[in-house]
């Protein structure tokens, strides 16, 4: 149980709304900030814009999938009113406050670190991420499937990329049928991607290996789609970029060659919102029982 630790929620989308379920079934006290249009109701917790919060009450911090902005803004589905995480807002915080996020940015990092609060990034985490590559996997064969005129089966797919999503992503579409190349630099996941009975390339050799396309997945969070890359796809090609923003493609380049580009992060939170947030949830609420329990002694 959490009774007594004072946890601030802010903004974020629908997954939220499973952490704070979550959260308020083991007692904790709850500060919402951005839900000012949020119909429902959640005991022990309380709505308030952020110039209303008194930090030196909070314990820890739950931040939206996505963090911040690079300015601190933090988006939320909840309010149209903006919001803004400051360093001088973590510094007023009990000096144990741990921040927590799906991903961070050099602004958040800094702000953390500035003011000596410990954060922590769910998603850098295995078994986050594995968990929530099956939604992932998921709204990405229903945008290939809204995208194209022909068959996951039998179509030519190449994923870039062979981590947690990569693999997850190459695995359910060979099962459907597709001939599949992955594309990695490691010589272990070459050797992976072979056993499981797909091509594997190197990814430096990338522009000579999509001339057959029909889809391509990007899981790489740099640009590596490049126009050189783009040049080389036939015209039909559908590109689904499943990196944090900006992506790993040139999407100006695509745009200009007439190749179907799309930038599709936060696909967990868009198709199963409900069960992506209980992986958040599930996961967050035991580091939070963890480190309550460890600090209580």
């Amino acid at each position: 149980m959490l009774t007594d630790l004072h946890i601030a929620v802010f903004g974020g989308d629908a997954r939220q709304l499973e952490v704070i379920r979550k959260l308020t079934e083991l007692d904790a006290t709850l500060t919402l900030i951005g839900y000012d249009q949020l119909d429902h109701g959640f005991t022990g917790a309380s709505k308030m814009d952020i110039d209303e919060v008194d930090f030196s009450k909070l314990d820890s911090i739950i931040l939206p999938v996505s963090g911040t902005g690079l300015k601190g803004e933090i988006d939320t589905i909840f309010s149209n009113r903006k919001m803004i995480l400051t360093e001088e807002h973590l510094k007023k915080t009990k000096s144990h406050c741990h921040v927590y996020s799906g991903i961070s940015n050099s602004y958040l990092n800094e702000i953390a670190l500035n003011s000596n609060r410990k954060l922590t990034k769910l998603f850098e985490r295995d078994d986050v991420a594995i968990y929530n590559s099956i939604p992932t996997v998921e709204g990405t064969i229903m945008m290939v499937i809204q995208h194209t005129d022909i068959t996951i089966h039998q179509s030519n797919t190449v994923v870039l990329g062979f981590g947690r999503v990569g693999m997850s992503v190459a695995r359910i579409f060979q099962a459907l049928g597709a001939r599949v190349k992955v594309g990695a630099r490691k010589s272990e996941h070459m050797a992976r991607i072979t056993e499981m009975g797909m091509i594997p390339f190197h990814l430096d050799n990338l522009k000579n290996e999509v001339y057959e396309t029909d889809v391509c997945i990007n899981t790489i969070p740099t640009q590596i789609v490049n126009a050189d890359v783009i040049s080389k796809f036939p015209s039909h090609t559908l590109i689904v970029d499943l990196a944090s923003k900006p992506g790993g493609t040139d999407f100006r380049y695509a745009e200009k060659r007439g190749i179907k580009a799309l930038l599709a992060p936060g696909l967990p939170g868009i198709v199963a919102p409900k069960t992506a947030g209980k992986i958040v949830a599930n996961v967050l609420s035991q580091l939070l029982i963890n480190e309550f329990y460890k600090r209580e002694g």
